[in-house]
């Protein structure tokens, strides 16, 4: 009996143990299996990322200005004689050439008075040809001394006074002429009609405010802009040439950008600056010359002038390989190490898709071109060189 006693209280004792054995023993396999899979699973390698070495190059970059056209000859249209408009020839936008019809004014008062005018010569010549008849013949009677040499004064004093009549009448014939001209008003030049404010039955007058019509010459098409004073203070330290004539003389040719954003096919030449500040606006006007035989351009559009500057030696990042934080341009830089340190940049311009740098990186600096939301500062990457003209075959990786 007191066997089995020893013997049960004995198994009862390893019932006891046998729990916290294989929970001890589980703990130190998890362990080791742990320790394990740590020695053999090493740190991952660097990422491989495409680098750039920047280098100077030359490069061009444009100023835009906001601009105006107008045609090289805006000519207001304007009666020359009082009237009521009977014909209207033309419709607004129309092209014409010069000397063309354009209106027509009441002409019967100007008929009626050139008519007078005409009668008014007839009478002059006819007196001035009396008045040569009665001086031929006094002149062999005073020669004969039949009559006085005071008779034949007279006589010649009429014919001066005839001759003059005549002029005068002729004067009035000339001048009643242009006015019967003036009821048709033509074109002055060849260009495009505008707004037409009358219709016919209109009475008009010289004096009229509003002019019968506006005609744009745009043979050639002048198109205005304003720098800042800031702006023409730079274009003046940078433009070569000792005066300002001759830095707007070595203005290479200007580009004009259409409201749709389209190019004109044509350059211009800015060929002339206001004498003075509008102290309004703060600004100097410039006019540049685009030559439109096509008629592609009309008075009254709007576009941009683009003025390009060509530098001989430029440091130029592409802007793929840049990013923005809180309104600053930033990059990363790569060192010695192949880790990387963002760097920010202060940029002077843009030459296409490229940023100008003006501080913040140097010639045969190497940055990261993609990929940079992998990046943190102190990133370790391994490098992959590219250079920039391979730059459009990589992609985005």
């Amino acid at each position: 009996m007191n066997n089995l006693i020893h013997t049960a209280t004995k198994n009862k004792g390893r019932r006891t143990y046998l729990p916290l054995f294989f929970i001890l023993l589980s703990f130190v396999f998890l362990q080791a299996c742990s320790t394990s899979t740590g020695s053999e699973n090493p740190a991952a390698a660097p990422q491989s990322l495409p680098v750039i070495t920047l280098s100077s190059q030359p490069v061009t970059t444009y100023q835009e200005f906001s601009a105006t056209l107008e045609g090289s000859k805006d000519i207001e249209i304007r009666p020359q004689v009082d009237g009521q408009l009977t014909e209207i020839y033309v419709d607004e936008g129309d092209l014409v050439k010069e000397g063309q019809r354009l209106f027509k004014i009441n002409d019967r008062e100007y008929t009626q008075q050139f008519n007078n005018a005409k009668a008014s010569v007839a009478a002059a010549k006819a007196n001035l040809a009396y008045a040569e008849i009665e001086v031929a013949k006094l002149s062999p009677l005073v020669a004969n001394k039949v009559i006085s040499e005071v008779q034949l004064k007279s006589a010649k004093a009429a014919q001066l006074a005839a001759e003059a009549n005549v002029a005068q009448a002729e004067a009035m014939l000339e001048s009643a002429r242009i006015n019967l001209d003036y009821t048709v008003v033509r074109a002055p030049a060849e260009g495009y009609i505008g707004r037409i404010p009358f219709k016919t039955g209109s009475l008009v007058n010289p004096s009229n405010p509003q002019a019968l019509t506006v005609l744009s010459e745009i043979k050639n098409v002048f198109v205005y802009f304003s720098m800042s004073e800031s702006e023409f203070l730079r274009f003046k330290e940078e433009a070569s040439g000792n005066s300002v004539i001759e830095k707007i003389d070595s203005l290479p040719p200007v580009e004009l950008v259409l409201a749709d954003g389209s190019f004109y096919p044509k350059k211009g030449k800015v060929e002339l600056v206001s004498g003075q500040f509008d102290n309004s606006m703060g600004a100097i006007t410039f006019r540049a010359v685009f030559p439109n035989a096509d008629r592609l351009l009309r008075s009254g559009s709007t576009g941009r002038i683009r003025i390009p500057r060509i530098r001989t030696a430029a440091l130029t990042v592409p802007q793929e390989a840049t990013f923005n934080l809180q309104d600053k341009i930033f990059v990363f830089a790569v060192g010695s190490d192949n880790k990387v340190v963002s760097k920010p940049l202060t940029i002077s311009g843009k030459s296409g898709t490229s940023y100008l740098v003006e501080s913040g990186l140097s010639p045969g600096d190497k940055i990261v071109y993609s990929g940079l939301d992998r990046l943190q500062d102190g990133s370790a990457i391994t490098p992959m060189f590219v250079s920039i003209d391979s730059l459009k075959t990589i992609g985005s990786l």
